[in-house]
């Protein structure tokens, strides 16, 4: 199917109704996309998955890459204590000089690789496409999980690790970001659940998957858990180069008429539909804005030179911190920060060590370790029918402050009792029980939120690399909470909590001054949302930009 314009044939129905909305213009509010003013496609939240079955199951494919960087997270926890797996590696094995820092290193070693992939997955992801880098992606981390199987020694398993992180690490970038653009704003951040969803389910599969294997003999009780996690990423791999190109994607490289086929395809219509149509003008004026905002800041590197393509790259970089965009970076990467500060992680990796500071035995603890995550779990299954129907900053506000509820509590309980917990069994209990309430407060809040906003804010022309930035914020905080735990939890025992706290209440006033409501937005529509259209003259060129769009493509017909 391809998309032609016959001027001596009349519009469609739908059509007309698209141009009688964008005749309209001088009564809109400035800026409002007639977009907005669209019927809707479906019910908003969990119940619209129904009436989007199609993009509903690309999202939730494509969500696979959170099961990988999930699982990937949770299988070493276990591995790091199998004595099968320290008879290999003695490097690691306690009692040996430097064990700490070696595998310090070998945790890290991922969270690095990550870091570096998820920054590099900003070009590649506008270059090649978001689908076809997601199967870039799966053949690095396919790599680096080969290697980890075969690892014979320490040096092999920690390049192993890095490789495999690189992987993670674009998946985490490029997921979110395909999601998004693939989503009608009514079940946006219900589909963008997934992602977390997908993520905890990786984390839970892991470690009961290890914690089965630990009493297996022989090297394959850590072994078999590296291969297993090969077997969705080809899945992943292989499918996804059936799903359809990012309409928004294809718009940015002037593919329009392909940009509608996708669209329509995704939203199960025609491509006639008034709503479809209006969707489609929408996204090819904010690629249009937002490439004449380009042109003018960068106008010598227009020329399509080897040098000059290098530094328009750098200088987009720099683009996402300039006006225009900076509340956007500052709201990606903050609520990455945030998520990581509240004290996640420093609960998933450590939350043996954490358990034990309560008074529980070594099985005890491994088993409550597990049920923590099926607890966040949980809470993140919540948010697909929270996420669309209260909004973003509802969830972040109300999550802040139950996990403040919870540290508080903990802090004091840890402080008044950790020296006699046999005497205070009921206090150490109830500190058990308020870790499971910050467990399930996270996961309906905390958890999905800074994986769905980042990829919803920014514009086109920005997005994967806002994104990427984004990401690596959460990935270098991850790094940082995963080496300050430690000697926190040693040093000052309840004092961990007192600091998890802190962060927790920083984060409600962060969110309150700070992060807007996007639930039921287009993605076209951030500019308002965020105010980042600040002259009259650039909410005039917009509405120019739509109605020169609209007037070029009003007739347009398919053509079989």
């Amino acid at each position: 199917m391809d998309i032609s314009t016959d001027d001596k044939k009349p519009p469609t129905p739908s059509q007309d109704k698209v141009a009688s909305m964008h005749e309209n213009q001088a009564e809109r509010k400035p800026s409002e996309s007639a977009y907005a003013q669209r019927e809707p496609y479906c019910q908003p939240g969990f119940r619209g998955l129904f009436a989007s079955q199609y993009v509903a199951l690309c999202a939730a494919f494509s969500a696979m890459g959170g099961l990988l960087f999930g699982y990937d997270q949770g299988v070493v926890s276990v591995i790091l204590v199998e004595q099968q797996f320290l008879q290999r590696f003695t490097r690691i094995a306690e009692g040996s000089a430097g064990a700490g820092f070696w595998k310090g290193l070998l945790t890290a070693m991922i969270e690095l690789g990550a870091l570096l992939g998820a920054l590099n997955q900003g070009w590649i992801a506008d270059k090649f496409s978001r689908k076809y880098s997601i199967a870039m992606a799966v053949v690095v981390f396919t790599i680096g999980s080969a290697l980890q199987t075969a690892a014979m020694n320490y040096a092999m398993l920690v390049v192993a690790r890095f490789i495999g992180g690189l992987g993670i690490g674009m998946l985490s970038m490029v997921a979110p970001l395909f999601i998004s653009e693939i989503s009608p704003p009514e079940i946006r951040g219900t589909l963008l659940v997934l992602e977390e969803f997908s993520i905890v389910t990786g984390i839970v599969i892991a470690f009961w998957i290890t914690y089965g294997t630990y009493y297996m003999s022989g090297e394959w009780a850590w072994r078999l858990p590296f291969l297993i996690q090969i077997l969705p990423g080809l899945v992943l791999g292989v499918g996804i180069l059936f799903l359809p190109f990012s309409p928004r994607w294809l718009a940015s490289k002037g593919r329009d008429d392909e940009a509608l086929v996708n669209l329509a395809k995704l939203r199960q219509l025609p491509t006639t539909d008034s709503r479809v149509q209006l969707e489609w003008f929408d996204i090819r004026a904010e690629v249009a804005l937002h490439k004449e905002i380009s042109v003018e800041r960068h106008p010598k590197l227009q020329e399509r030179t080897r040098m000059n393509r290098l530094k328009l790259e750098i200088a987009s970089w720099a683009d996402c911190f300039k006006r225009g965009c900076w509340r956007r970076t500052h709201v990606g990467v903050g609520l990455m920060f945030f998520q990581q500060f509240v004290g996640i992680n420093a609960l998933i990796y450590y939350s043996p060590t954490l358990f034990e500071t309560m008074g529980l035995d070594y099985n005890m603890r491994l088993i409550m370790s597990g049920v923590l995550n099926v607890t966040q779990l949980v809470g993140v299954t919540s948010s697909l029918w929270t996420m669309d129907r209260f909004g973003r900053r509802p969830l972040l506000l109300a999550g802040s402050a139950l996990m403040f509820i919870s540290h508080l509590i903990i802090s004091i309980l840890v402080g008044k009792f950790s020296h006699d917990w046999p005497s205070h069994r009921p206090e150490g209990w109830a500190s058990v029980a308020m870790l499971l309430f910050y467990m399930l407060s996270f996961g309906a809040s905390w958890g999905p939120v800074p994986w769905a906003m980042p990829s919803e804010v920014f514009p086109s022309s920005l997005r994967a690399k806002g994104v990427a930035l984004s990401t690596c914020s959460n990935w270098l905080n991850n790094f940082i909470i995963g080496l300050i735990t430690p000697p926190l939890v040693e040093n000052t025992g309840y004092g961990a909590y007192v600091f998890f706290a802190v962060f927790c209440l920083a984060s409600f006033v962060w969110t309150f001054f700070f992060v807007p409501e996007t639930k039921g937005k287009s993605l076209e529509a951030m500019d308002m949302v965020f105010k980042d259209v600040s002259s009259e003259a650039e909410e005039q060129r917009r509405e120019k930009i739509e109605r020169e769009i609209v007037a070029g493509s009003v007739n347009a017909v398919p053509k079989v």
